[in-house]
């Protein structure tokens, strides 16, 4: 029997973007088992929330993450429209859907084309982004930014989309259908691809189903979940489209359930552009009520859940965030183990995690202490800078 050995992959590792730490049991090339470790990237989102006006949430909670970055102030935005009870304009929703498909397209050519570089296909990678540069496009004509949109507010939308617009939005989208062919047949077709995806990273419906998942991650498990459909918002339920579910649970089925979204996202959008009826953008909020309310998106990795509290002031006394890649991450511990080394990278990224939106922590304070500021870890991290400076005479 071999020796088992540790191999980190993290905190800091040129396969993530985020710091997260992994630490892969092997023997020889297998790997025996994984242990993780979260909590290197906490920001505080929630508590941030508590000292903001309701509308400048919006803005903080779209930097959660900077790839679905809709998704957050999208779900917090229906959170509060839950607690008022209100309902924006059509038109309004149309836009919604539009910044949010764009979104997924976004998100899921990115994805796609680290997944080729992390199994060394560099052509796939550079192919899927230069494909994802007009989608960017798109996103700074409608909102004037490639990343963080601010298209979401509470009751409506931030800002409307002009009708000479329209046909640009329409030839991008349609100019995006023979790309999105080309990778799918080459993802069907090529047999690097295969050797390195497919049987590999298996997740069970059964373990999709035991650990949570969401998204394409529980999609290609064949577990059928998907929150514009189950608990339908915007317009969801008058657009013609299909939820993408596939059974095998591998890696090679992650990626084509995601290359067959795509298509799905783009005949969204055409038919967002089709049906949108003119009129208004937003209703008016002048005041937030005492109550509560929930917002759920399906967000490019899942579902993103958002929980608001309101006493009645200008903010929230509670703010609850959930993000996807929270409920996806810990599934590596069933798809890791059994495979190579080689294999681990590659199904790591399978579940497209993003850790700055998963970290989550709690404060428990005893008597006498306080939450530090961040003005007070500065001090602290300067003074401790000096006490080394002198320990080791530098």
């Amino acid at each position: 029997m071999s020796k088992r050995r540790v191999i980190p992959i993290g905190p800091y590792h040129p396969l993530q973007e985020e710091p997260e730490f992994f630490k892969l049991i092997v023997e020889g090339e297998k790997v025996v088992d994984l242990e993780i470790e979260i909590g290197y990237n906490h920001r505080g989102i929630e508590k941030l929330s508590e000292s903001k006006h309701w509308d400048q949430i919006t803005f903080l909670v779209e930097r959660i993450c900077g790839i679905c970055s809709t998704s957050h102030p999208f779900a917090y935005v229906l959170a509060v429209e839950d607690l008022l009870g209100i309902n924006p304009p059509q038109r309004a929703h149309y836009i919604r859907m539009i910044v949010d498909e764009l979104q997924r397209l976004h998100s899921h050519l990115l994805w796609l084309g680290l997944a080729g570089h992390f199994i060394g296909y560099n052509t796939v990678w550079m192919w899927a982004w230069k494909a994802r540069e007009p989608i960017l496009d798109l996103f700074e004509l409608i909102s004037g930014n490639r990343n963080h949109y601010a298209m979401m507010k509470i009751g409506g939308a931030r800002r409307d989309i002009k009708q000479e617009d329209y046909p640009t939005i329409k030839k991008a989208i349609k100019d995006l259908y023979p790309t999105l062919k080309m990778f799918q047949k080459a993802v069907e077709d090529d047999p690097v691809i295969q050797k390195r995806t497919k049987g590999v990273g298996v997740l069970t419906k059964e373990d999709a189903i035991s650990f949570g998942v969401l998204g394409p991650t529980a999609r290609a498990s064949g577990y059928d979940i998907d929150v514009r459909r189950d608990d339908t918002y915007a317009l969801y339920d008058k657009i013609d489209w299909n939820v993408i579910v596939l059974q095998e649970g591998d890696i090679y089925a992650k990626l084509i359930v995601r290359v067959l979204e795509m298509f799905e996202s783009c005949r969204i959008i055409e038919q967002c552009i089709d049906k949108m009826p003119r009129g208004d953008i937003e209703v008016e909020v002048r005041d937030i009520t005492p109550g509560e309310g929930v917002g759920r998106v399906e967000a490019p990795r899942g579902e993103v859940f958002h929980y608001v509290r309101s006493d009645g002031t200008n903010r929230p006394v509670r703010h609850k965030v959930r993000a996807p890649s929270y409920m996806n991450v810990p599934s590596n511990l069933v798809t890791v183990p059994g495979y190579t080394i080689s294999d681990a990278a590659i199904t790591l990224a399978a579940v497209d995690p993003c850790y700055c939106c998963t970290e989550r922590s709690a404060a428990f304070l005893k008597s006498g202490e306080k939450i530090l500021a961040g003005e007070d870890l500065i001090k602290l991290s300067i003074a401790k800078t000096e006490r080394l400076k002198r320990e080791y005479g530098l």
